[in-house]
């Protein structure tokens, strides 16, 4: 592997204009495909095997209406009064519903307007109009998703706009379609970051050339991967929020890999290496421990399959392309950069920075002697704070937040509230129950009699029949919101308790399904398999750091410390979300549990970030204890000749991570938060503290091995400089004698 990263590495440096004319013609192929027929991506929940989804099955059988999406237009004098007292006010409905029943592919609505004008009793029995008058509601059928395009949200919200404008009523709308086809805002985390990553790199290179060519190789990366996901919408479902996510990951992990590349190529330049020779031997080293960290992230992200969440293993195939590459960028684009910048990469700089090129810093060799020598203090403080941070994590409750938790100036928690507030919090999330009456439609009415008197349940529409589909559905409205975890508790109720009596007897079958039930399975599926998944992902990060290290307890502590330094993400998450501990200060306006999917996609992610500073700390002390047999002497070395890097890394990626807490959508706004913590505690509680800590402690048994199993393991030579040709100078002899370059 490092033979051909070396060879590719120089092609790249010596030719810089054909590899980035490459990168280019790809890049104008799949921007131009993208933007000429690239697919609309949306957000699809089916989950095979799911109470919820064998509901929506049944009905999309029976071509039910009620399979489709909805929407809700949610109305209010702007004078404070009644529609039951304000003829203009009733009017203003009539004409919304007119306008709304006009719209391409709208199948249909509960004709609030036609409900209102037969008088305020038929309208408030209809559930047009809220038992005070105030809020007129109209709800809105569309078909299935599948036949729905962005174009559809779009004509809903123009005319809204529209309406709100000339009518004398509030006008508000929410629903199943923004949530399926609204787009998060994209640009201000991203920009954030990117500003961030300038400062930190200007501050840790001191060159503006050097800074320059890892945010390029990122931005250049970014776009590519961006660009490819309408593209890849063709082969799998791509939601609608993977490209936010996949541009946090990408952009972190793309600046960090670029940063160890031009650190290594800098250190390489200083020993008086030719500019095409350093950025070959960087791309051999610091090249192969990229692809060794990408690889891990890919692996890790692409594991996400095992929950059985279609969107979740779509959303992962989505991150990993988008890490990938970048991982390739980093091993092809950046070796060119580096051969066309030449010897200037080290100018436009400013301070002592600007000629640093590596090495131990005195600074750092003295925190790690301290570190060890009040090992057991620092050991058993780190992890009880650590383990402080994970305790919220007993109280972790996973489901998706609702519209409640939208800032005020989204139309969409407009209409929550005031729906909310007219016909109370459950009914933004009806429950659906799909009853298959084929064999038996004696059951229905005592169905619905029984949904109705559970204590959860606050109002049961009519059934509604399609006798020639022997499906029929009964819509209950909950006492709480789709994002309480009463709500769910409802949903498991009525599932456990209150239908099996009722159908044990019968022929008739019945599922709970709706966006509210579909949210609750998804995230009982994931707490399922989440155990699961940490273990693979366990045992997969002791194995190869086993073949790596040759060692049993260094895979054995990474594996614990990673734990930790998760679990003290996943409390924080908590803390701020669910406890709402400092949520206005990153502009959450109110407590929500913690999105199914994030604890297992974080652990991926996180999994393999943290491999990447495991490599790049522990490969500089390996080094040090096959030259010195001295182990804490190594520990320090280590710590003194990859802090700085390391610290710099994780800088970076918590500030782009941080940038993301700003948007408006709250699943982001965790994504966010949680990566950012725990970036934060494996750079510095865990990597500059426990790590020193914990190896000093164990002694030479860090580097025991059985001999029967370091025979049989596969070599991995993660330093990468092994069968590598000889060094070319730019004179006969290296500079200064400068000594071995810190390992990436």
């Amino acid at each position: 592997m490092s033979a051909f990263l070396y060879r590719l590495g120089r092609f790249s440096a010596l030719h810089p204009w054909r590899m980035i004319g490459t990168w280019l013609l790809v890049a104008v192929v799949v921007i131009v495909a993208a933007s000429s027929f690239g697919k609309e991506l949306e957000d699809s929940f089916e989950v095979p095997g799911l109470d919820s989804q064998e509901a929506l099955d049944l009905l999309s059988s029976a071509n039910s209406d009620r399979a489709g999406l909805t929407a809700q237009v949610v109305m209010a004098p702007l004078d404070g009064s009644s529609f039951f007292d304000s003829p203009e006010a009733v009017a203003a409905v009539a004409a919304v519903q007119t306008a709304v029943e006009a719209l391409p592919n709208v199948i249909g609505t509960n004709q609030a307007g036609d409900a209102l004008a037969a008088g305020p009793q038929a309208a408030a029995a209809a559930g047009a109009v809220s038992p005070t008058g105030d809020i007129a509601l109209l709800r809105v059928q569309y078909p299935v998703i599948e036949e729905l395009t962005v174009e559809d949200l779009d004509n809903l919200k123009e005319l809204r706009e529209e309406l709100a404008a000339e009518l004398p009523i509030q006008v508000e709308t929410n629903g199943d379609l923004f949530f399926s086809f609204e787009e998060p805002e994209t640009g201000v985390g991203e920009m954030i970051g990117i500003v961030a990553a300038v400062i930190i790199l200007l501050i840790a290179f001191g060159s503006l050339i050097a800074m320059g060519l890892p945010i390029g190789m990122a931005l250049f990366g970014l776009a590519l991967g961006i660009s490819s996901m309408s593209l890849l919408a063709y082969l799998i479902d791509i939601p609608s929020w993977a490209p936010q996510m996949g541009s946090m990951i990408g952009l972190g992990v793309g600046i960090d890999y670029a940063l160890f590349l031009v650190t290594r190529h800098r250190e390489f330049l200083a020993r008086g290496m030719t500019v095409d020779e350093s950025a070959a031997r960087a791309n051999a080293t610091a090249g192969q421990a990229v692809i060794f960290a990408g690889g891990t992230v890919v692996i890790a992200i692409l594991g996400m399959a095992v929950a059985g969440i279609p969107f979740m293993t779509a959303a992962g195939v989505a991150t990993s392309v988008i890490v990938f590459i970048m991982v390739g960028a980093s091993v092809t684009l950046l070796p060119a950069f580096l051969g066309l910048a030449g010897h200037w990469i080290n100018r436009l700089g400013f301070g002592r920075a600007g000629t640093e090129t590596g090495g131990a810093s005195e600074r750092w060799k003295r925190w790690g002697a301290h570190v060890s020598r009040h090992a057991w203090a620092y050991m058993i403080g780190c992890i009880a704070l650590l383990l402080a941070l994970t305790a919220p994590v007993l109280d972790l409750q996973l489901g998706f937040p609702d519209e409640g938790t939208l800032p005020e100036t989204r139309t969409e928690r407009r209409a929550f509230d005031l729906v909310s507030d007219g016909f109370g919090p459950g009914i933004s999330g009806p429950l659906l129950v799909a009853v298959d009456i084929t064999d038996d439609a004696s059951v229905l009415e005592a169905l619905s009699a029984a949904v109705a008197a559970d204590p959860g349940i606050d109002a049961v529409a009519p059934p509604e029949i399609n006798a020639e589909a022997g499906v029929a559905t009964i819509v209950a409205f909950a006492t709480t919101s789709p994002q309480d975890s009463a709500t769910f508790d409802t949903v498991e109720r009525l599932r456990a308790d209150v239908l099996p009596p009722i159908l044990d007897d019968s022929a008739a079958s019945a599922h709970v399904g709706g966006q509210t039930a579909s949210f609750a399975d998804i995230g009982q599926r994931v707490n399922d398999r989440l155990p699961w998944f940490i273990l693979a992902v366990i045992v997969m990060s002791f194995l190869l750091l086993m073949v790596v290290f040759r060692s049993i307890l260094v895979p054995l502590k990474a594996a614990l410390l990673n734990l930790l330094s998760i679990g003290a993400a996943y409390g924080v998450l908590v803390m701020v979300f669910q406890w709402g501990w400092g949520a206005g200060l990153i502009g959450l306006e109110g407590t929500v549990p913690i999105v199914s999917f994030i604890p297992m996609f974080m652990f991926a992610v996180l999994f393999g970030l943290s491999m990447d500073y495991e490599v790049f700390l522990l490969s500089r002390v390996r080094e040090e204890y096959l030259v010195t047999g001295d182990n804490d002497a190594s520990v320090i070395q280590g710590i003194a000749s990859t802090a700085r890097v390391i610290t710099s890394a994780a800088l970076i990626m918590i500030s782009v991570f941080l940038g993301f807490v700003l948007g408006d959508d709250p699943t982001i706004k965790m994504m966010g938060l949680g990566l950012a913590t725990a970036i934060f505690v494996d750079a510095t509680i865990v990597r500059i503290v426990l790590v020193p800590a914990s190896m000093k402690l164990m002694g030479d048994a860090n580097w025991w091995i059985p001999g029967w199993l370091d025979r049989i393991l596969p070599t991995i030579d993660i330093d990468g400089e092994a069968g590598l040709p000889e060094a070319q100078y730019e004179s006969t002899q290296p500079v200064d004698g400068a000594p071995a370059p810190a390992l990436v």
